[in-house]
């Protein structure tokens, strides 16, 4: 893909998510880096503007668009607070990013490829940094589409070099099955417990560590090759079920961040989840969470050592 290269000021701090290089430049902000404290593994040298996944420049001074250059496309819950979707007459976006008590932390305004972005934060510091945290978040998701990337809500063990991806609805048992693995299991270590970034790259697929982790900080800059996806289904015996494609997308889909309303970008992640299903095998567990579920699990979907 030819891409222009994007405007980076020179005081602009340069990030590496994924081998994704980005930046994010701070308007009147005295140290504006330290909103972002699970960033500081993902700090690196300047790099070239043409590679760049994404710019982001901080400025409180930023204003909304017109209500009529803008219509409203819906709001939704993201589980700590609420985020509103107004589509530009350009193509790009603005967001407005609550938090859990329905205060406004972030105005945010993207190009239709998210690679141009601009932000405004709000209130004390915790609200800037959740803000901040947000948005990059929601920016990175929807840039990385276009580069065969998603980000995974999952729990990662690595084993023998490889990442094990764990998904499911929230509270199913997606880090306590890791914990075992990393409790009962040889050579295991955790690299994500919430948000993992996958990539295809060269038809290989790879998972990574990144500075969104959830509850459980673990913000490691680290790669392995895509052992296998797994999602987690509370049973009373264990087992473990190969899934054919069509129940591998589906089970897929709802665990990574995507934007139905938008085509094009959905196309894209949909076109990435196809290739991750094409190259990896996925899975379903069935289990108790007990030290028997990661035995079984690990015999049928774990590698060997190179």
């Amino acid at each position: 893909m030819n891409r222009a290269p994007l405007y980076v000021p020179a005081d602009a701090h340069h990030y590496c998510v994924a081998d994704h290089p980005f930046t994010i430049t701070f308007v009147d902000y005295e140290h504006g880096e330290r909103l972002l404290p699970s960033f500081k593994p993902f700090l690196t040298g300047s790099g070239h503007a043409d590679e760049l996944l994404f710019s982001l420049i901080v400025d409180d001074k930023t204003q909304p668009v017109p209500k009529d250059e803008r219509r409203r496309i819906r709001d939704f819950d993201t589980g700590n607070g609420v985020t509103i979707v107004d589509k530009l007459n350009d193509g790009g976006y603005q967001f407005i990013i609550k938090n859990i008590n329905g205060a406004d932390c972030c105005l945010l305004i993207t190009d239709k490829e998210f690679r141009s972005c601009r932000c405004a934060l709000n209130g004390n510091w915790l609200m800037r940094s959740f803000g901040l945290n947000n948005a990059v978040m929601l920016i990175y998701a929807f840039a990385g589409a276009f580069h065969d990337t998603v980000l995974m809500h999952a729990s990662v063990a690595r084993q023998h070099g490889y990442g094990y991806a764990f998904i499911a609805k929230s509270g199913t048992g997606k880090s306590t099955q890791v914990s075992n693995w990393l409790r009962y299991l040889p050579d295991c270590d955790l690299m994500n417990d919430d948000n993992p970034v996958v990539r295809v790259i060269d038809n290989q697929c790879f998972i990574y560590g990144s500075p969104w982790s959830g509850k459980t900080p673990c913000y490691r800059n680290i790669k392995a090759p895509l052992g296998a996806v797994t999602r987690i289904d509370r049973a009373e015996a264990n087992s473990v079920e190969h899934l054919d494609v069509t129940t591998a997308f589906a089970s897929l889909l709802p665990s990574v961040s995507s934007m139905k309303w938008d085509k094009m970008n959905y196309e894209k992640i949909c076109h990435t989840l196809a290739k991750i299903i094409e190259h990896t095998e996925i899975y379903i567990l069935h289990c108790l969470p007990d030290r028997n579920s990661a035995e079984v699990c690990n015999s049928v979907i774990g590698k060997q050592k190179d």
